[in-house]
């Protein structure tokens, strides 16, 4: 795929206007619509815009042009530069904070010391976005801010995520020679069976929830023997027997 002239439009109402090309050679050339092309022509598109000349601006030559009007079917090629331009890559400094958050990057600084001491000071800059000579200030509690300074989590404070900050931590747990396991616990979610308040919870202890009820003393086998119960029943029969 060719290269896209600069300002395509402009390129295109200049052409449409100074030479002799056709809609398709010119929309071909600038990467447009040959209807958009069109309507410069006609005036319905590009209005006000001016003319940019493609020849002085090194994009296209005079043979070229010349070479289009003859042949209706071919196809101008815009002229490459010759002068390599090197592409600056850009470099890998500290992560970008918002204005907004700044001021809680001496916390972040704080809890990342704390609960993280492995890290270098490299990682934090890169997690947090600031300076070492902030992150020794903290760690020697030196920082002019040192009394309102409380450790909170850089996730929470939207500084950085948490696969960045995982990712840092693994890293300088096997720089260290030590297991990722060990610096930072694998979280796993609790069975439902073990969480209150579900149902599943309630269906794995019903159980454990039925009362018990000790045996009455109904219910005990006991042991009779017959005088007792002759003993019992005389009582009544004499009863009885002074009623009738």
């Amino acid at each position: 795929m060719s290269r896209i002239p600069l300002m395509p439009k402009a390129t295109a109402v200049w052409l449409v206007e100074n030479t002799g090309l056709t809609f398709r050679q010119v929309a071909d050339f600038c990467h447009l619509h040959e209807l958009e092309v069109k309507g410069i022509a006609d005036g319905d598109v590009a209005a006000g815009i001016k003319g940019l000349d493609p020849v002085t601006g090194g994009q296209l030559t005079r043979e070229e042009i010349a070479k289009g009007e003859k042949d209706p079917e071919y196809r101008l090629k815009i002229l490459e530069s010759k002068v390599n331009i090197q592409v600056q890559k850009a470099t890998s400094g500290p992560r970008y904070t918002p204005v907004s958050r700044r001021g809680d990057r001496p916390d972040a600084i704080a809890w990342l010391l704390r609960y993280h001491p492995e890290l270098p000071d490299s990682a934090i800059m890169k997690l947090v976005g600031t300076t070492k000579s902030t992150i020794t200030s903290v760690r020697e509690r030196s920082h002019w801010n040192a009394a309102n300074i409380k450790p909170v989590d850089p996730v929470s404070l939207g500084i950085c995520s948490q696969l960045d900050l995982d990712f840092a931590v693994q890293k300088a747990a096997r720089k260290a020679g030590k297991p990722a396991n060990e610096s930072t616990p694998v979280r796993t979610l609790i069975p439902a069976s073990e969480v209150e308040g579900t149902a599943a919870h309630a269906a794995a202890h019903a159980d454990d929830e039925q009362p018990t009820f000790a045996p009455s003393v109904r219910e005990e086998e006991r042991s009779y023997d017959a005088d007792s119960v002759f003993a019992k029943l005389k009582p009544l029969a004499r009863k009885q027997v002074e009623e009738e």
